[in-house]
C-alpha cells in the first residue's frame, strides 16, 4: 500500500478492505510506519515506535481474518498515549487494532500541560511547527492530523483531548467520566480518543462501550447499528459508584427528544445553546475572534438542519479553583463541592432546556513552545471534568494565524451517541471536516 494512499483512509476503509483480503493488516502496518518515518523527525509526535512488534502483531491479524475472523477494526494502526497506553487499548486491540506507538506527553520542568515531548525533541503543530499542538494528548493529535494513523487514544483531565484536537484540526472524544475506566484518583480525567473521520470516533466508541459492558463485537464485524434514537434511549449513563454522593446517573436522553435521522440524512435539528464563555471566560480580542470561528460552525450546523439554537445564556461558576483544589495532595473530594454543586445546579437546567451545549474549545490559539503565559487553554473544557458531562471538538476552520479552531459540543451524561451523531452530520452535511495540514519539510 501506497503510504500517501494509506494516509487518506478512513479506519472504517482500512478495515473493510482487510476483512475483504483486499489488503493486508502488514502492508497497512508497513504503509503506516512509512509515513511514520516520513513525518517524524519533524513532528516528534512519539516517545517510543513499536515497528517490529508492530508488524508481527499485523502477521496475527492476517491469520485471524484468514481463519474465517472478522475483526471490526482489522489492521487498524493506532497510537497510544504515553508509554502505558496499552492497557487502555485493549479492547481496540481485540477489535485488530495494531499500536504502532506510543504518542508523546508534556515532559517534565513546567506546571503547563499544553505541549509535548518525543524522544527526539518538542512536539510541534502539524500547520505552524513554532507553536504547540495541544496537550497533554499531544502527539496524539500531531499524529492523527498529520495521517500517521486514523485514530489515537487520549485522556481528558481538563481539556486533554479536546484542546489538541481543536488545535490540530482533528475531532476529539471525551467520554463520560466514570463511563470507562480510569486511574485519576480525582476523578477529574476521562478516557478518549481522537481521528480524523466522525465515523472512526463512532467505531472507537463502539468497540470500547461495548467491551465496558460485555457487549463489544471482539473478534466480529458490529450488528447492524440500531437507530440513533434506540441507541440513545438505551445508553448507559455513569456508573454511579464513580459519582459517591452526587445520586444517580443522569438519563442520556429523554424518550422522543432526539432526531432518529441524523447519521442517513435529513434530520430533526438538534436543540442546542450557545455560549461563547460559560459567563465566566474569554472577553478579549483574541478571545472573540475564536468564538467568532467557532459561532460560524455553528451557523453552518443550522443551516444544514443539524441544530436549532435555542435562546438563552449559561453563567457558570469559575470551575478553575475548584479544579485545581481536587488536584492538590491530599485533597478529599470536599474540596471542590461547593463549586461543583452549583454548576450542576445550572448545568441541569441547560440540559432541560436543550440536548447539547456548543462553545469553542479554548478562549485563546495554540501558544507558542515557551509557553501559554497567564491564560489557561483550559477555560472552556475544564468545566466539563468537574461535571462529568461528555464532550467532543469538531473542527470548525482557522483563526487568524492560520490555526485550526474547534467547536465544542457537550452532552447530557451517556449521551456519547447524541455527540457522535451529531459530529458525523456536521461533517457530512456542513462540511466541518478534518483539514489536511501541509507536508512537514522533510516528508515534502
Amino acid at each position: 500500500m501506497d503510504p500517501d494512499v494509506y494516509r487518506s483512509l478512513s479506519a472504517e476503509e482500512i478495515a473493510a478492505a482487510v476483512r475483504a483480503r483486499e489488503v493486508s493488516a502488514v502492508d497497512v502496518v508497513t504503509a503506516c510506519l512509512a509515513r511514520l518515518g516520513a513525518v517524524e523527525p519533524y513532528l516528534h509526535a512519539f516517545t517510543e515506535v513499536w515497528g517490529t512488534r508492530a508488524l508481527h502483531q499485523a502477521r496475527e491479524v492476517d491469520a485471524r481474518v484468514a481463519a474465517g475472523g472478522r475483526p471490526a477494526l482489522a489492521g487498524v494502526p493506532v497510537a497510544v498515549k504515553g508509554r502505558h497506553g496499552l492497557r487502555a487499548a485493549a479492547a481496540l486491540i481485540d477489535a485488530g487494532c495494531v499500536p504502532v506507538g506510543a504518542t508523546s506527553v508534556p515532559g517534565p520542568g513546567t506546571p503547563w500541560q499544553t505541549w509535548g515531548l518525543g524522544a527526539h525533541g518538542r512536539t510541534v503543530n502539524p500547520w505552524r511547527g513554532d507553536r504547540s499542538p495541544g496537550g497533554s494528548s499531544a502527539g496524539a493529535a500531531a499524529a492523527v492530523a498529520a495521517g500517521v494513523v486514523p485514530v489515537a487514544t487520549g485522556t481528558d483531565g481538563a481539556g486533554s483531548v479536546r484542546i489538541p484536537a481543536a488545535w490540530c484540526g482533528v475531532l476529539g472524544l471525551k467520554t463520560t467520566n466514570g463511563r470507562l475506566p480510569s486511574s485519576d484518583r480525582t476523578g477529574l480525567a476521562a478516557a478518549g480518543a481522537l481521528a480524523r473521520h466522525a465515523s472512526d470516533l463512532a467505531a472507537y466508541w463502539h468497540v470500547v462501550s461495548g467491551a465496558r459492558t460485555g457487549t463489544a463485537p471482539v473478534g466480529g464485524v458490529p450488528s447492524p447499528a440500531p437507530s440513533p434514537a434506540d441507541a440513545l434511549h438505551a445508553t448507559q449513563g455513569p456508573d454511579p459508584a464513580n459519582f459517591p454522593d452526587r445520586g444517580p446517573a443522569s438519563p442520556a436522553v429523554r424518550p422522543g427528544s432526539v432526531p432518529e435521522a441524523i447519521p442517513a440524512g435529513a434530520p430533526v435539528p438538534v436543540a442546542a445553546l450557545w455560549s461563547s464563555g460559560l459567563g465566566f471566560a474569554g472577553g478579549d480580542a483574541e478571545a472573540e475572534a475564536l468564538a467568532a470561528v467557532a459561532y460560524g460552525a455553528v451557523e453552518r450546523l443550522v443551516r444544514a438542519g443539524v441544530v436549532r439554537l435555542v435562546p438563552g445564556d449559561v453563567r457558570l461558576v469559575d470551575p478553575g479553583p475548584a479544579w485545581l483544589a481536587l488536584r492538590t495532595p491530599g485533597a478529599g473530594p470536599d474540596a471542590a463541592g461547593p463549586v461543583r454543586d452549583e454548576n450542576d445546579r445550572r448545568l441541569a437546567g441547560v440540559f432541560a432546556r436543550c440536548e447539547l451545549l456548543l462553545t469553542p474549545v479554548t478562549p485563546n490559539a495554540p501558544h507558542g513552545h515557551a509557553g501559554p503565559g497567564d491564560r489557561y487553554s483550559t477555560a472552556l473544557t475544564w468545566a466539563f471534568n468537574l461535571s462529568g458531562h461528555p464532550a467532543a471538538s469538531v473542527p470548525a476552520g482557522f483563526g487568524p494565524d492560520g490555526c485550526p479552531v474547534g467547536l465544542q459540543l457537550v452532552a447530557r451524561h451517556g449521551a456519547e451517541p447524541l455527540l457522535l451523531a451529531v459530529a458525523r452530520a456536521a461533517e457530512s452535511r456542513a462540511g466541518l471536516r478534518s483539514p489536511v495540514p501541509p507536508e512537514p519539510p522533510e516528508a515534502a
